[in-house]
């Protein structure tokens, strides 16, 4: 048994590929009547969706898992042979694989059909693959059984996906598998629970019910970006929710992404829709009164409600929703300030992801996706324009073929948290069709009309997702400045509960969010109770602090304790409350925050 070797990322996924057709040989030997879907690798790892004769539970995953082994360990030779349209069909209806004969039907006539086979296993499938199974070698794991309906399409049958992991070496799944388990600790579905941050549920599938502590939150991240985006010369605007479905097609994106909308008709017949994307408003807003080039660049930002339809599977709480707050801006300049503008841009995103603690960043280059508008020659100028910026920044970036927006060429930004996952984030794009197409122009200096240059530009990108990616990033564990709730006080016993309300006066009287604790409970309890809340800061007052007008700082996370004069502690406390970007260099002094 030789594994296959993975040197590059597509042998890796080959790799996963294959193990996603084992797990099929697997479950067809144990369960002969189960009928196939489909199978593709995906990031870290694959999974197959099945309709098992009677549905099974994870108590099946170990036998299926043991089988693989089995499989790996015969080595059954695979290999590519090439059908006829016919003889597929024939084949796999005989089979009683309805889910592939869907599938054959699908295949352009001038596409040939590609057969692998394993063992007695044999399926539809493109490739490549590599030459037997003893090649994927031992260190795979299965992980979980979910429902998934076919082709993602809530009206076709509900089938059972067995997801699965799988890496070159057991040290690799060793490492991952350790990376889950960490991951589960901070999921932030289960840390909104604990910290009463907000709830989902079936009537608003894929929209937030932000709870009081949760919105406190989201509004102290646009109020940080708010402030970043003023001193950079940007100005705020907003724009309507819902437009014409006319806006939607001159602008492109109801040919390109209609399918993903939310449309509705008004008594009068008129169909609108519910913007997906804020550009086409930002446009509009650009083009009220005749704009010279000595207003360019002229930088219009906006917390903009998106709405789009994801597939009922594809929602994961925060991170995948229906309806989410973009942090965009769109900045109209001209082809000679492409450069510079962009350069503007990635400082600004770098700085703030230093501010929330990311430092591990990575940005990506994507070019034209086969889908798009605008001519090639524009879009030869666009990439140009965005490369130029990246080689005058001296920044590192790698190349992302094919994904760039329809309108145009972009960076994407991709954060690596505290557990070693990347999430995509900022993106910057440049865009020589959209304002074309809206009829946006500006008067140059030899009076002469010209249509601008638009830049879009998030920095979060979605303000739902990166407050999600936050949680997990820090277990929960805010920074002081950016914690729903930053400070409990509580007394010691009843004759300290007034000089406990007079201490969170002091600090909420300084714009720090302050609870008093005066339940008639053990300072342990307290301690256990905020802690799994999340709360930074217990401040517990008796009679000692009382007497001599202190406090008593007990840091909850790390379980540092201070002894400090209580209008030292209010000083101090509503420093570190300020943004990261506005605080004082000049630290000396300060609170302790572990």
């Amino acid at each position: 048994m030789n594994a296959l070797v993975v040197k590059t990322e597509d042998n890796l996924e080959t790799l996963r590929h294959d193990t996603a057709h084992l797990l099929a040989q697997a479950v067809k030997e144990l369960y002969p009547d189960t009928q196939v879907a489909i199978g593709p690798a995906i990031e870290n790892g694959f999974y197959y969706d099945f309709a098992f004769a009677e549905p099974v539970s994870t108590d099946a995953l170990p036998l299926i898992e043991q089988r693989m082994r089995d499989i790996v360990e015969r080595a059954d030779s695979i290999t590519r042979e090439q059908w006829s349209r016919d003889q597929a069909m024939v084949f796999f209806s005989l089979s009683n694989e309805p889910f592939k004969t869907e599938l054959i039907a699908r295949i352009p006539e001038h596409e040939p059909i590609s057969i692998y086979r394993q063992g007695q296993f044999t399926d539809l499938c493109r490739g490549p693959h590599g030459a037997d199974t003893g090649q994927i070698g031992l260190a795979f794991k299965l992980l979980k059984l979910t429902g998934a309906y076919w082709q993602g399409d809530h009206k076709q049958p509900m089938l059972q996906r067995i997801y699965g992991t799988v890496w070159p070496t057991q040290t690799e799944l060793d490492s991952y598998l350790k990376q889950l388990q960490e991951a589960e600790l901070r999921d932030h579905r289960r840390l909104g629970k604990e910290m009463d941050l907000f709830h989902f549920q079936e009537q608003a599938p894929g929209s937030v019910f932000w709870h009081t502590k949760g919105w406190r939150l989201f509004q102290r991240l646009i109020g940080y970006l708010r402030q970043r985006q003023t001193a950079a010369g940007y100005q705020e605007i907003n724009t309507p929710d819902v437009m014409d479905i006319a806006m939607w097609e001159a602008s492109g994106h109801w040919e390109k992404f209609g399918e993903h909308m939310f449309t509705t008709q008004t008594p009068d017949e008129r169909v609108f829709a519910l913007k997906p994307m804020n550009c086409p408003g930002g446009v509009q807003v650009f083009k009220q009164g005749l704009r010279s080039y000595r207003q360019l660049p002229l930088r219009l930002a906006e917390f903009g409600k998106v709405h789009r339809y994801e597939p009922s599977g594809a929602l994961h709480g925060l991170m995948r929703v229906r309806s989410f707050t973009q942090d965009d801006a769109h900045i109209f300049c001209s082809e000679q300030q492409i450069t510079q503008e962009s350069l503007n841009i990635c400082e600004l995103i770098l700085s703030i992801y230093r501010d929330f603690g990311f430092h591990d960043i990575r940005i990506k280059f994507s070019d034209r996706p086969p889908q798009r508008v605008g001519s090639d020659t524009v879009w030869d100028q666009a990439e140009q324009a965005l490369i130029q910026a990246m080689q005058t920044s001296g920044l590192p970036y790698t190349h992302n073929p094919g994904e760039g927006a329809f309108y145009g060429p972009k960076l994407e930004f991709v954060l690596r948290d505290a557990v070693g996952r990347d999430w995509q984030c900022g993106t910057l794009q440049v865009d020589l069709n959209l304002p074309g197409r809206l009829g946006a122009s500006y008067i140059d200096a030899d009076g002469n009309k010209q249509t601008p240059v638009m830049l879009h530009r998030a920095l979060f990108g979605s303000l739902e997702r990166f407050t999600g990616i936050l949680l997990e990033h820090y277990a929960g564990w805010l920074p002081f400045w950016l914690a729903p709730l930053q400070v409990v006080v509580a007394p010691i016993s009843e004759q300290t509960e007034a000089y406990a309300l007079e201490v969170a006066e002091q600090f909420h009287s300084v714009g720090l969010t302050v609870e008093s604790d005066l339940r008639n409970e053990k300072i342990g309890y307290k301690v256990r109770e905020h802690s799994l809340a999340k709360v930074p800061l217990l401040i517990v007052v008796g009679q000692r602090e009382m007497q001599d007008g202190q406090v008593t700082l007990r840091w909850l996370h790390g379980g540092h304790q201070q002894n400090l004069p209580l209008a030292q502690a209010v000083t101090e406390l509503a420093e570190q409350n300020r943004f990261p970007s506005c605080l004082s260099t000049d630290r000396t002094g300060q609170v302790e925050n572990p």
